[in-house]
């Protein structure tokens, strides 16, 4: 079928016009920043107050429950990530990113809110819930649409650096969520940030959420949906033929980012805020030192983060994540050893080496997950590979963590949940071919659909 293609086209796919790009890169870090922000100021509010606000009276258990409700919204993100991948491959990517933005920043600013168990009794802890479910959902959605938005306006030779605009928000989230409530922790020191001081940071969502929808609805729709939809040839039941041609693919994927995401999830699901600063616990650090270590890693995080994406253009995808994996690897060797000193500038130290590996196998994966699928059903592709990875790998990673400590009293056990984590990732990385700089478009799509798995010659 041959159409003209729609206004700005070039030969490659993208969009002809570096202002519109550079646009696309802006809005892209804006709004995952501000989604990753929401996201994360829940897990670290899991990690120091949630317990003994919101589970009461389980004693030792309350923080271990609190941890599991960071956990429970990943069990949501396919939910949000098949909705967004129908909603994505049929309506645009750019529909998909409204929509999440804003049942994020809603879900977020009712946490401000939310009474505590005193107040309301068990209906707390279940409202606390729903919220955090609304959360992934949202989550679900977003990650793929920005992803898409980033890689399919970049020039075929530098979708890793474009693609590593979306990851960044990721750093950025942890860094704004992390800096605010250690702001919080100075401005309302103790029993002060229990009783309101945590509130803040959710408030705050409401502020960033018209940022981000103001600077999302300005730019223009992935050129490569545009001229699917120009074409008429969108995928009437995208899903249906994702898990039909592209099943494997799809594991294999969301196994690469597992590895990254269990081992992440120490900083960004709370557990080492939580472990460091437990009154109960072996270091009982202060909160607020302990929160600004946290911040300073996720300025490291983002700067290895763009590094990776810049190398990805000159090495590949894949050469890129073999090295990610060998300095993740070193990363979880070295930082419980770290941490444990209790000196919370070794803490910094031990994060800061760890998310060197995290960002490097972090940096790529925009670029990476979009050049895995065709162009008809690449929504529903990158973003429920990208949920089930995080099932597998973050969603109940400081759980695990928690309870290994409880179980055998010693950090060693989660020290090689982290290591096996790590192995599966790396794994997953070698059964795939790279496919650095295969064309986007619909014109291609046979070629996009010959799989990238070792050993396959079709998904």
């Amino acid at each position: 079928m041959s159409a003209t293609p729609p206004p700005g086209f070039t030969p490659t796919g993208t969009i002809s016009s570096p202002r519109d790009r550079r646009r696309v890169v802006f809005a892209t870090v804006i709004g995952t920043t501000v989604e990753w922000y929401d996201f994360f100021v829940y897990a670290s509010a899991a990690g120091l107050v949630f317990g003994q606000l919101f589970f009461a009276g389980l004693g030792a258990n309350s923080l271990l429950i609190s941890f599991a409700t960071v956990g429970v919204s990943f069990l949501f993100r396919p939910l949000g990530a098949f909705l967004a991948g129908h909603l994505g491959d049929k309506y645009g990517r750019k529909f998909v990113l409204m929509l999440t933005l804003i049942l994020m920043g809603v879900a977020t600013t009712l946490i401000g809110v939310l009474p505590t168990v005193e107040v309301i009794g068990v209906f707390a802890p279940i409202l606390l819930v729903l919220l955090r479910i609304l959360q992934g959902v949202s989550a679900g959605g977003e990650w793929g649409g920005a992803v898409l938005m980033a890689v399919e306006h970049a020039p075929r030779t530098r979708r890793g650096i474009f693609g590593a605009s979306p990851q960044i928000g990721v750093p950025l989230g942890l860094l704004l969520a992390s800096g605010i409530m250690a702001l919080m922790a100075i401005i309302a020191p103790g029993d002060a940030f229990v009783a309101w001081g945590w509130r803040i940071p959710f408030l705050l969502s409401v502020v960033l959420i018209v940022v981000g929808y103001y600077v999302r609805r300005r730019v223009e729709e992935s050129p490569v949906f545009a001229e699917l939809a120009e074409r008429k040839e969108k995928a009437q039941m995208p899903i249906v033929q994702l898990f039909k041609k592209h099943l494997l693919l799809v594991i294999i994927a969301a196994l690469v980012f597992a590895g990254n995401n269990a081992v992440g999830y120490m900083t960004t699901g709370g557990y080492i805020q939580g472990y460091a600063t437990n009154p109960d616990g072996p270091l009982q650090l202060e909160r607020g030192p302990v929160l600004w270590a946290v911040t300073g890693s996720a300025v490291v995080w983002l700067l290895s983060t763009l590094f990776a994406g810049w190398i990805a253009d000159r090495i590949g995808r894949r050469s890129t994540y073999i090295i990610g994996w060998v300095l993740q690897l070193g990363g979880v060797l070295a930082l419980f050893p770290l941490v444990n000193t209790g000196n919370v500038w070794l803490l910094f130290a031990g994060l800061a080496i760890l998310t060197i590996g995290l960002g490097f196998t972090y940096g790529p994966q925009a670029a990476l997950y979009t050049e895995l699928f065709p162009a008809s059903i690449r929504f529903s592709g990158v973003s429920i590979s990208y949920a089930i990875g995080a099932i597998v790998g973050g969603a109940f990673a400081p759980t695990i963590a928690q309870a290994l400590v409880q179980a055998t009293g010693s950090t060693e056990s989660v020290t090689w949940y982290l290591l096996g984590m790590t192995a599966i990732g790396l794994i997953a990385t070698l059964l795939l071919r790279d496919r650095s700089g295969i064309p986007l478009g619909p014109d291609h799509e046979a070629e996009q659909a010959k799989s990238p798995v070792y050993g396959l010659a079709k998904a």
